[in-house]
């Protein structure tokens, strides 16, 4: 498993939430499977797509402390990274309603281990499983078919069943645009690059906030895919950021679990910017900023539902609005304009006036697939067919195949 220690928390999420590499033994994040959300998202609850915590006034409820809550981790929690911001959240959480909580590591997505690590758990008491990777999805729906009496929550996923059955992720892309604000302004080149896991929406969702912003600090800059078609491992990770160095780029950014990226960009005197964790101390010469994951406040919020009985199974997808995504320190050399900046704008995307995607933006080929003021929608999808949880396709600026 791959990470601990918590993130402090500064605003109380009513229903809050969920990518990557946790530091092993040498320094080089152990990482996770950047929990790969397909991108659909998750398909249901309120109007809006999102579902109400209904937390309790003192942040606790009562009966919580009865509460058996299970985690399954792709990796390992490490000191860094995807599972790290997870295990912080589960400590959280613990701290916070008095919980029992039990974790199991290193589980491969759609292996037996998954299915039997979810029965022990039920077998040792368990109320509710979370489950923090992508590839657990189905295993997770058929589960919770089978055990209608203990709740299944997933990280990334889009489906539930609108009983003992829901996903959690968060807009992610809110902050790796600001991201990419701090590396736009930092390149000197224009050439930037980017440590990709898999061709999903979750990714290229991504991808696109961050470009958006680069081109905004940066208009001429690009943003050069190299894809590694895994959540951690270092040596490929570390490759893939070496090709892209070699080819110009003086910053590197990631949608990795590992820090390899931000050592490769380091060794080569450039600079990066990390994801799942504020990673600075890995490559402190080569860090700019970070875009992170506070999940703690939505794991409490879920068990004190699990406490009363009234957890719904329904969709959640958090934001900056309330902290599940946050954008994490930022490098000294980082300008007071880049700064004034970022806190404008994030403080738009609190107040939901604002939003990465608002229009006018094209597609890699110059075409506009946003018009003027609009936004695609979370769900479904617009007249063209388009919906932030279903990208498949690259902006203006991107330098790669969104399809490989």
């Amino acid at each position: 498993m791959k990470r601990r220690l918590l993130l402090v928390l500064t605003i109380l999420l009513s229903f809050s939430l969920i990518a990557a590499a946790c530091g092993d033994d040498d320094d080089t994040g152990s990482g996770d499977d950047s929990s790969g959300d397909d991108g659909s998202g998750d398909d249901s609850s309120d109007d809006d797509g999102t579902a109400d915590p209904g937390t309790s006034d003192d942040g606790t409820a009562g009966g919580a402390s009865d509460v058996t809550a299970a985690f399954v981790y792709i990796g390992e929690p490490g000191d860094a990274g995807w599972t790290w911001a997870h295990d912080q959240g589960r400590q959280f959480a613990a701290d916070q309603t008095g919980a029992d909580t039990l974790t199991v590591e290193n589980i491969g997505e759609g292996s037996p281990e998954f299915d039997q690590a979810v029965r022990d758990f039920i077998a040792d008491g368990a109320d509710v499983i979370f489950a923090t990777s992508f590839g657990y999805m189905d295993a997770m729906e058929a589960l919770a078919a089978e055990f209608p009496d203990v709740i299944f929550d997933h990280a990334t996923g889009f489906k539930n069943n609108g009983e003992n059955f829901g996903n959690y992720f968060g807009r992610i892309y809110q902050a790796r645009y600001l991201t990419g604000l701090t590396a736009g302004a930092a390149s000197e080149s224009g050439d930037i690059g980017y440590v990709a896991a898999f061709p999903i929406p979750e990714v290229i969702r991504g991808i696109n906030a961050f470009t958006l912003g680069v081109r905004e600090a940066n208009p001429d800059a690009t943003v050069t895919v190299n894809w590694t078609f895994t959540w951690f491992d270092p040596a490929v990770e570390g490759d893939a950021a070496d090709a892209l160095l070699e080819g110009g780029a003086d910053v590197i950014a990631m949608h990795q679990d590992s820090t390899a990226a931000g050592e490769a960009a380091e060794a080569a005197g450039a600079r990066w910017v990390s994801y799942n964790s504020d990673m600075s101390a890995f490559a402190p010469d080569a860090y700019l900023s970070s875009a992170v994951w506070d999940w703690g406040p939505y794991y409490a919020s879920v068990i004190e539902q699990v406490a009363a009985g009234t957890y719904e199974g329904g969709a959640y997808w958090g934001g900056m609005d309330d902290g599940i995504v946050q954008l994490g320190s930022l490098a000294a050399d980082v300008s007071d304009e880049t700064k004034a900046q970022i806190d404008d704008l994030s403080q738009q995307m609190i107040d939901g006036t604002w939003d990465p995607f608002t229009g006018p933006i094209n597609d890699q080929d110059g075409n506009e697939v946003i018009a003027a003021g609009e936004v695609p929608p979370d769900f479904g999808a617009d007249e063209e067919g388009r919906s932030l949880l279903d990208m498949n396709w690259f902006v203006e600026g991107v330098i790669g195949s969104a399809n490989p």
